[in-house]
């Protein structure tokens, strides 16, 4: 595969004017709130405390907030992130790349075993990555060069998803960092991370030594390299060290993520989890009572239960007294919104990721005076279809031999 750059271009692809015709799209609460996140932030850092940043896949990925979280590692802005297993599988193949979207059924495929819509994807790789994946895994050329011969739509999407060959070698891969990961006792993560490209959340968290984890509800996803993910230390082992994460945070801020109640309760949390017994057991366990917990969501119902829960304590009524929260607030209800609105630090940032991301990234780097050299930006504008395409064009998959270096070096997150 090809080399990782050794540093990223010190050119911004997001103006000054571009970040302000976001800050124009804001309502007023949203502009408050984001200062007031900007602020908190800088106080975290100044005295020395901790960020941590849980995000899911998805629009994390195609707005490009994955790559911005790596830059914010990589100046010392985050110091954690928890992550879904296809968000791995996704940076360990260079986060999004260029396909075509053929017809399975002309080119011979059994229908059965198409997608819904009938359509299979091919990765529109050059000669040089080409020779780079085959050197790894076998590639069918014949099939390869049929599919390229195909008409269709040329997009960007995730790298290593579905289409071929980048996809079948990232599910590859995984299954054969596997053991090495087993061996060394550590998540798959931690043993891909070296190998990954700098602007991924895995490549800066290795270069930075700090956790880059996958968290126990987010691990089904990204085919093999999920079961890769989830094989490769015990259930009980990744809970412990989310725990620890979470625990070490004074600031978390979650961006477009599910499950988020699970995430945050797990076996060994005290507020609102279920950590009790497990701390009655003698088991290490932590508290989020008095930790800040900013959330970027889309979804109104976050605020209207946030807001329900500040204003008359209704999530906690409803629970005290045993009744359905959905019915009872008369608002479609998502399980992470009771845990969340309980929590004394909660603050919803409600828009989208796009348009969030950018402007509080830019912030807080410009409140702790340092330089960012990446910054997301909506998808759909011109800007945002600029930080895509700089992705796929420099952005390398996972390189084999610095994973199989860092192991030899024992340079590795513990």
């Amino acid at each position: 595969m090809p080399q990782h750059k050794p540093q990223l271009s010190s050119r911004p692809l997001v103006s000054q004017a571009a970040l302000n015709r976001l800050a124009q799209s804001l309502d007023p609460e949203t502009k408050r709130r984001l200062s007031r996140v900007v602020r908190l932030w800088a106080q975290v850092k100044e005295a020395g405390g901790r960020v941590v940043v849980a995000t899911g896949s998805g629009p994390n990925l195609h707005e490009g907030v994955t790559c911005m979280v790596a830059e914010l590692v990589r100046l010392g802005l985050v110091d954690g992130v928890l992550t879904s297993s296809a968000v791995v599988g996704h940076e360990m193949a260079g986060v999004l790349e260029r396909v075509r979207r053929v017809e399975g059924a002309k080119l011979g495929l059994d229908p059965a075993a198409l997608p819904a819509d009938g359509k299979v994807e091919v990765s529109l790789l050059s000669p040089e990555q080409l020779a780079g994946l085959a050197r790894q895994t076998i590639i069918d050329r014949d099939l390869y060069r049929r599919m390229l011969s195909a008409p269709g739509n040329d997009i960007i999407k995730v790298a290593g998803n579905l289409a071929y060959p980048t996809g079948l070698w990232v599910e590859r891969t995984a299954r054969k960092l596997e053991p090495m990961a087993k061996a060394a006792g550590l998540p798959l993560e931690a043993v891909t991370g070296p190998g990954c490209d700098p602007l991924t959340m895995l490549g800066a968290c290795a270069r930075r030594g700090v956790p880059c984890l996958v968290t126990v509800p987010q691990l089904v996803g990204g085919g093999q390299v999920g079961l890769a993910v989830g094989d490769s230390i015990s259930i009980s082992s990744r809970s412990a060290r989310v725990a620890d994460l979470l625990a070490s945070a004074d600031l978390i801020i979650e961006s477009g993520v599910a499950l988020t109640q699970e995430i945050h309760d797990g076996p060994f949390e005290l507020f609102t989890g279920h950590g009790l017994w497990a701390r009655h057991e003698g088991l290490d366990t932590f508290s989020l009572g008095q930790k800040a917990v900013v959330r970027i969501d889309l979804d109104p119902n976050l605020e209207r239960a946030w807001r329900m829960q500040q204003d008359a304590q209704a999530v906690a009524q409803a629970i005290d007294q045993g009744k359905p929260k959905a019915t009872g607030m008369k608002l479609p209800f998502r399980m992470e919104m009771s845990g969340f609105a309980r929590l004394p630090g909660a603050l919803p940032l409600t828009g989208d990721l796009g348009v969030i991301w950018p402007l509080l990234a830019s912030r807080a780097a410009k409140a702790m005076g340092v330089k960012t050299a990446f910054l997301c930006y909506k998808q759909g504008t011109p800007p945002g279809e600029a930080v895509r395409q700089y992705i796929v064009t420099k952005l390398s998959p996972l390189d084999h031999s610095q994973v199989v270096q860092a192991l030899k070096e024992k340079s590795l997150w513990p």
